[in-house]
């Protein structure tokens, strides 16, 4: 049987980014409530580099990488003391692992580092369903076959295979795709 990690390199901009809006995110909006998560981005003080979530984020529909990358600078102080103790630790571990697995040098102990954090999201997981955060697509989940959280398990051997992740990024070709394919065709018939 083939081994994922040997030929499918993990891209931070889809499989960890996108990953946090689809599924971190939403964690938290459900465990905090709509109206209460939107009030604490709304009170956030606007920081230089940094989209000011002004009207909250329950109700964001297109979130580019960058406002993936804004959210979760943010999250774990917003939902702070609105979650339990379990809750936060399993989300500031995927967090902790996807900041590790982007350094641009990548040592044993960064490796063990990122290991540990897969680990104390598994540990703490179940946090998340009793919190009633999480109940699959129109039915209670018992599971977690999230195919990119499945994936998570192959980013440290590919790393040691095929080197840094952050090399696989499709953050550049992402942006010139705004600036060369999108906004000039805009302005054509």
């Amino acid at each position: 049987m083939a081994e994922p990690s040997q030929f499918l390199t993990p891209e931070p901009l889809h499989h960890w980014h996108k990953m946090f809006w689809d599924h971190d995110a939403k964690w938290c909006i459900h465990a905090v409530g709509k109206a209460e998560i939107d009030f604490r981005f709304s009170i956030l003080h606007p920081q230089t580099g940094y989209r000011h979530f002004t009207e909250g984020i329950s109700k964001l529909k297109q979130v580019t990488g960058r406002e993936h990358r804004n959210l979760q600078c943010y999250m774990i102080g917003i939902i702070a003391g609105a979650v339990t103790k379990g809750f936060l630790i399993a989300i500031w571990a995927l967090m902790d692992f996807r900041y590790l697995a982007q350094a641009p040098e990548i040592s044993e102990t960064i490796l063990d580092q990122i290991n540990s954090a897969l680990k104390e999201f598994h540990k703490h997981k179940n946090n998340i369903i009793i919190s009633g955060a999480w109940d699959g697509k129109k039915k209670v989940a018992k599971d977690w076959e999230i195919p990119k959280l499945e994936f998570l398990q192959s980013v440290v051997p590919n790393i040691c295979n095929n080197g840094v992740a952050i090399q696989w990024s499709a953050d550049i070709t992402e942006r010139a795709h705004v600036t060369e394919i999108k906004a000039p065709s805009k302005s054509t018939n």
